[in-house]
C-alpha cells in the first residue's frame, strides 16, 4: 500500500493532513510532527491519531501487580471468568 504523510499533535493526537502552526483541537502551537502511515481500508476517517513510544519487554518478576478490589457477581462462574468479581469503574460485556 501506498504510504500518506499525516501531522499528529503531540499534545492531544489531533491528526491533520498539512502542517499547521497551532493545533485547532487543544491550542499548543508547534506540536504538530510529521509521520508517514500507511493508507488502509480500515481506517476511520477524522480518526485521531496515538503514537506512543514503544516499551521495552520486561521479565514478569519485574512487572508491579496492584490486587484491585471486585464485585462478587454471585455467579461462580462469571466471577471465575473475571478474576473473582466485577472490578470498580470497568466495563464487561456479557453476550450469549
Amino acid at each position: 500500500m501506498k504510504s500518506q504523510i499525516s501531522f499528529v499533535c503531540q499534545e492531544c493526537g489531533y491528526e491533520s493532513a498539512q502542517w499547521m502552526g497551532k493545533c485547532p483541537e487543544c491550542g499548543e502551537w508547534n506540536s504538530l510532527k510529521e509521520f508517514k502511515i500507511q493508507n488502509s481500508e480500515f481506517r476511520i476517517k477524522g480518526e485521531k491519531a496515538k503514537f506512543q513510544t514503544p516499551s521495552a519487554p520486561k521479565k514478569l518478576g519485574e512487572i508491579e501487580y496492584q490486587e484491585e478490589s471486585r464485585l462478587k457477581t454471585g455467579f461462580l462462574e462469571a466471577d471465575g471468568v473475571l478474576g473473582g468479581g466485577i472490578v470498580p469503574g470497568s466495563v464487561v460485556l456479557l453476550a450469549g
